[in-house]
This record gives structure tokens, sequence and C-alpha cells, in this order.
């Protein structure tokens, strides 16, 4: 089974080498004291969410944090070409559904959108309540699937700054179940940003799939089911994955 992952400040591994000793605090090293319960000799490994990964044997344990030897220090390139998925607001937390598995997938960033079919809408402080329930789930899928980095946290986007994502993409694709175009057959770019536009429970509007489109978005299907809000935008990342990442 592959060794755990806990996650350090940002830039923490930084001029670190095989051989140093780094302190694993705070929540991280009670959920690894207390909860795992881990023991002297075990392996553990690191990430500061740079792209740099520590593999670490434990040399001592307190009572909630641990002390961990490096035994060797990589920087992990970014993938390419870098993935965004702009998620539409969902009810029954399929966003967070979503958003999750499309973490496992390896997308590297997520727009939360307030489309026009949304029944859940975001404001004052249910907004800022829903971003860090939304950078939370990042950061434990990203723990869970061994990632090197959390995929970054746009802010609530509206059409207009879908539209401007849009024309800022080397490619733009808008999941459509009535688009004749498949996905799987789509040329993708080997550099650059692929955005992907995942509609609500009630799909896109005509409104939006016009101007989407009219700013360069290519509308795609999957296949000939429809899927939930909460698969649609992981199942599409595994097919851009396997066209490109996973060769």
């Amino acid at each position: 089974m592959t060794a755990p992952l806990f996650f350090l400040d940002e830039g923490r591994l930084s001029d670190t080498a095989a051989g140093d000793e780094v302190r694993l605090t705070g929540d991280e090293g009670r959920h690894a004291a207390t909860v795992r319960r881990l023991a002297v000799g075990e392996a553990v490994l690191l990430a500061d969410g740079s792209g740099r990964v520590a593999t670490a044997e434990v040399v001592a344990v307190g009572r909630a944090e641990l002390t961990v030897r490096l035994l060797g220090v990589e920087d992990r390139p970014r993938p390419e070409p870098r993935f965004v998925l702009v998620q539409a607001l969902a009810k029954g937390d399929r966003d967070e559904q979503a958003i999750e598995a499309a973490t496992e997938l390896g997308v590297d960033e997520v727009v939360p959108w307030q489309a026009a079919r949304s029944i859940v809408v975001w404001r004052g402080d249910r907004a800022a309540k829903s971003l860090r329930k939304w950078r939370s789930v990042l950061r434990a899928a990203s723990k869970q699937s061994r990632r090197a980095t959390v995929p970054s946290l746009a802010p609530p986007a509206t059409r207009r700054e879908v539209v401007a994502r849009i024309e800022r993409a080397d490619l733009a694709l808008l999941l459509d179940e009535t688009a004749y175009a498949p996905l799987a057959l789509e040329p993708l770019p080997d550099h650059g940003e692929v955005l992907l536009i995942v509609g609500p429970e009630g799909g896109v509007a005509p409104e939006e799939t016009e101007e989407f489109a009219a700013a360069g978005a290519r509308p795609v299907r999957l296949g000939d089911t429809v899927l939930r809000s909460s698969s649609a935008g992981p199942a599409a990342l595994a097919v851009l994955s396997a066209a490109t990442r996973w060769r």
C-alpha cells in the first residue's frame, strides 16, 4: 500500500534534501499521530503544494505531531495540458461530489459557476462558507489520491466571466447531451489550458450555450446516456486524461 501523504505549508520543502528532519504539526500532525497512529519507522509522503514531494520515515512521535527524516526529495512536473473544470453549482452536494472525483482524476483548477439553471445560489455568508467547503474537499481528495498539488479554486464565476475564460483557453469544451461531436474524438492540444464546462441538473440554458459557442467553446457529448452533474465532469476528465496524460 502507498505511504500516506501529508501536506505541509506552501514552500516548506524548498531547500530540503535527504537526511533533513521535518516536524509535522497542526492538523496534519494531529491526524498522523492520533488518527493514523503512525509509529517510528513507518513511511510517509510529504508535499507542500509546489509539486515537490518527499519520501520520509517517522523518527519520533509526539502527542499531536511527528518528526520525520527525509529519504528523498523530487520535483514532479505539472502535467500538460492543464485541465480546468467549470462546475455549475448543483443541489444535494452533487457539485462537491463532482470536484472530489475530478481532483482524483487530475483536474488542475476548479471554477464554481452560478449557472442560469442552478437551483443552489451562493450569496454572502453562504458563498464564503461554500468556498471553504469546496477548498476542504479539494485538499482531502488530493491527500487521498496522493497528489503532489492541490487544485486551485477560483472565485465563483458569472456567465460573463466564464465567457472570458473560454476566450483565454487553448481549447474550451462544453458538455452538451444534444451535441453531435463526441468528446472522445476531439483533437486536444499538447500544452496550454483545456477548459471543461459542466452544467447543473437542468442543463445549460440555450442562451448560455449560444454565448459560450460564440466565444469559442465546442459543444461535445460523452455518449448516448445522460450523466448527473456529479459524474459528467469526472467522466469527461477521464476521457481527456486517457487521450493525453495516461499514455
